[in-house]
């Protein structure tokens, strides 16, 4: 059984346990839907319980149904990391040994700083692990003043830079971002992505980040499941934040969107309009930056109710030779200590309207598995890590 179009949606942080090396990485007992679960008193999830999503954990409000709609599974992860970056690049093949550089505890060094502000000729405030909003909150009537970048960093392998757009124009961040990738290829300073992060208002408080974000990350340090489709002429669409973590490369036709809400009408779209023959990869990045990284366990419940609605929507737009895989890139649980993403596993539900039988499945240890499964399906020679599991699905 073949399929034309094959859509993975990624729930960016979406974990579902404590992954079986979580111990490495202090991570021991997290559990991301589970205690968003028990936060939220149970979530009202109705189309991720009839595909079986209960049989992945006990996650309340969520049944474990006897004969789910989908293929359900859990997947570990053998890369070294937790980052977006090294999930993704996993899925579609890529096992990364060497952790990407972090400057959570010390900011960014004098010598970069130093490099930095001499090539784009502003000086920089900031340059601590700090959120988003609370950065802003902090700095940005002094960028408003004066002028100056602000710079920040987080639990991630990210050095970010915010300005406000009317102080500081798009093309002049764009170009600083460029600027600071280009220092960063130092490996004293390789960290794996540099994030433009612009944002508007008026004062404490009142400041929001604008859609106009832009990631210039790391390329893919050899080929994936993405090259090796595009070279075989068939369509890979990046919806989200897809092209950015893998530089364009294997990439077709990109998708930008605003939001988890704003990604979903992006997929419906493409299900419901486009003949495309091969692969939609989408990130739903909400799930990890609004709710996972600020702790906010309720937020991030609602979102995954929203997400089912519209899961809904999608799948009736399917058609029968469509398959959808719904996954997650690593685990960013809550209710957990820090801001930290978390060593989890993460879900693999797989459903078509061609399936004749559906059930749980033994969790695998790579999630390399679903770029050598969609490369299985159009019969695209696979280099990468994982075993295809097509004759799996029947």
């Amino acid at each position: 059984m073949n399929y034309k179009r094959i859509f993975v949606i990624v729930c960016d942080s979406m974990g579902i346990g404590n992954a079986k090396d979580a111990d490495k990485y202090d991570d021991l007992g997290t559990n991301t839907v589970q205690h968003i679960c028990e936060k939220c008193d149970g979530l009202n999830v109705p189309t991720l319980e009839k595909l079986g999503f209960g049989l992945l954990g006990d996650f309340k409000g969520i049944n474990k149904i006897s004969y789910p709609k989908a293929y359900v599974m859990k997947l570990n992860e053998v890369s070294n990391g937790k980052d977006t970056m090294t999930g993704h690049w996993e899925m579609m093949g890529l096992k990364t040994v060497k952790p990407f550089i972090t400057f959570t505890d010390t900011g960014f060094p004098d010598e970069f700083i130093k490099l930095f502000e001499e090539k784009t000729g502003r000086k920089c405030v900031g340059n601590i692990a700090c959120s988003g909003t609370k950065i802003l909150d902090m700095y940005g009537e002094h960028q408003l003043k004066t002028g100056d970048w602000i710079v920040y960093t987080s639990a991630d392998s990210v050095f970010q830079i915010a300005a406000h757009e009317d102080i500081i124009p798009l093309d002049e961040l764009y170009k600083a971002c460029e600027i600071a990738r280009e220092i960063a290829m130092d490996d004293r300073w390789k960290v794996g992505r540099v994030i433009a992060r612009p944002y508007i208002g008026s004062g404490e408080g009142q400041f929001t980040r604008t859609a106009n974000r832009h990631d210039y990350a790391l390329a893919p340090f050899a080929k994936t499941a993405l090259d090796d489709l595009k070279e075989n002429n068939f369509d890979v669409i990046g919806v989200g934040k897809i092209p950015d973590i893998f530089v364009d490369q294997g990439i077709t036709k990109k998708i930008r969107t605003v939001s988890n809400e704003d990604g979903m009408n992006k997929t419906i779209e493409l299900a419901k309009n486009e003949d495309f023959n091969g692969l939609a990869f989408i990130n739903l990045v909400d799930f990890d930056a609004m709710y996972g990284h600020r702790r906010n366990s309720i937020g991030y419940g609602q979102a995954i109710e929203s997400f089912d609605n519209q899961l809904k929507i999608l799948i009736d737009e399917l058609k029968d030779d469509d398959l959808l895989m719904v996954t997650a890139d690593h685990g960013n649980d809550p209710t957990y200590k820090g801001t930290d993403h978390t060593r989890e596993q993460v879900p693999l539900v797989i459903y078509s309207k061609q399936f004749k039988d559906h059930k749980q499945l033994n969790e695998e240890n790579t999630f390399g598995i679903i770029g050598a499964t969609i490369c299985d399906n159009f019969d695209v020679k696979y280099n990468g890590i994982g075993k295809s599991i097509l004759s799996k699905l029947k």
